[in-house]
């Protein structure tokens, strides 16, 4: 195994092996032999990426991602030990896109053990604004036991920047916000995850955003539980960003009052639960609620669920869920 690392010594004129050949690279702020920001040893990756494992600390940056096979990994024993943070804001960035704390396009992007927050909302003197935390809107892209922290728009799990779908697995993540904070157009399939509405007048859980019926995109929430601050207010499964919106939720228990009728509109104008498609199998909690249910929405049944479980929702092409590291 080859490593490379930014060290006092190199900076001092030794020779190092280079960038081009590493295979494995360090973050640190407390190690001198290791790159100090997140951004530096991501750029010092060759173009086919590699693997990059982070100390515990607080990294506060923009972290941005566009080469294919990138691999983050934090060494803490859980994912709060390890936090990149950062607080800006869509209204202050030029929309919601710049707003991401990490922003992730490159293909078989991973990640995990750590937190990754957008703390824009937590300034009392900031306007209200999407701000997001986590972008990944490349393919392949798995996600395991991270938090994601914010309030508007936590994470966005989107499609490319050329408008290729993308497939995205989530596992075992707490993902935390208010209004639509899980949006996007992906195939994206969450299992084992939290997801917490915190303290706001309304919360939204999801705002799927397919636009046409042909679309191959959904978010599939496989034994996921739904919990929310007791001061969290009119919380909705989710509403649709775009007609086609598709969400289900599959052996989910939710432990948050979610309203009676589960969805929501985008907004009273919109009518938009009438091509949506929104699912539960076998949901239980006290925001269950199976027979009272918006009309439009769906009870699968034994028969109907089997396409959304994971093999079938991806093809049989699971392979790259649980593909290891290069190193």
């Amino acid at each position: 195994m080859r490593i490379i690392a930014l060290c006092a010594a190199a900076l001092a004129g030794c020779c190092c092996i280079s960038a081009a050949d590493a295979q494995l690279l360090f973050v640190s702020h407390a190690d001198g032999t290791a790159y100090h920001s997140v951004q530096a040893a991501i750029d010092a990756l060759p173009a086919q990426g590699g693997d990059i494992e982070i100390a515990p600390g607080i990294y506060r940056e923009k972290v941005k991602v566009v080469k294919s096979g990138v691999h983050l990994k934090a060494t803490g024993k859980k994912p709060d030990d390890t936090v990149i943070v950062y607080g800006d804001g869509a209204i202050n960035v030029g929309g919601t896109a710049h707003s991401a704390t990490l922003d992730a396009s490159g293909d078989d992007f991973r990640l995990d053990n750590l937190t990754i927050q957008n703390d824009y909302a937590r300034n009392p003197a900031n306007p209200s604004s999407q701000a997001v935390a986590l972008s990944v809107t490349g393919d392949r892209d798995v996600i395991i036991r991270v938090r994601l922290l914010g309030a508007q728009d936590t994470l966005f799990a989107g499609k490319g920047p050329n408008g290729r779908m993308a497939r995205q697995y989530f596992s075992d993540c707490y993902i935390e916000g208010h209004v639509d904070f899980i949006f996007g157009n992906a195939k994206a399939y969450f299992r084992r995850c939290e997801l917490h509405g915190i303290a706001n007048q309304a919360v939204v859980y999801t705002a799927q955003s397919k636009g046409t019926p042909d679309e191959d995109s959904a978010y599939v929430f496989d034994h996921c539980r739904l919990t929310a601050d007791s001061s969290a207010r009119y919380l909705a499964l989710g509403r649709a960003w775009r007609p086609y919106a598709t969400v289900i939720f599959l052996s989910t228990k939710i432990d948050a009052p979610v309203i009676p009728e589960g969805w929501r509109e985008w907004n009273p104008e919109t009518n938009t639960l009438r091509t949506a498609y929104y699912a539960e199998y076998r949901s239980s909690g006290i925001g269950a609620n199976p027979a009272g249910r918006e009309p439009y929405s769906h009870q699968l049944t034994d028969s109907e669920v089997a396409k959304w479980f994971l093999e079938a929702f991806f093809g049989g092409d699971t392979d790259w869920q649980s593909k290891q590291p290069s190193r």
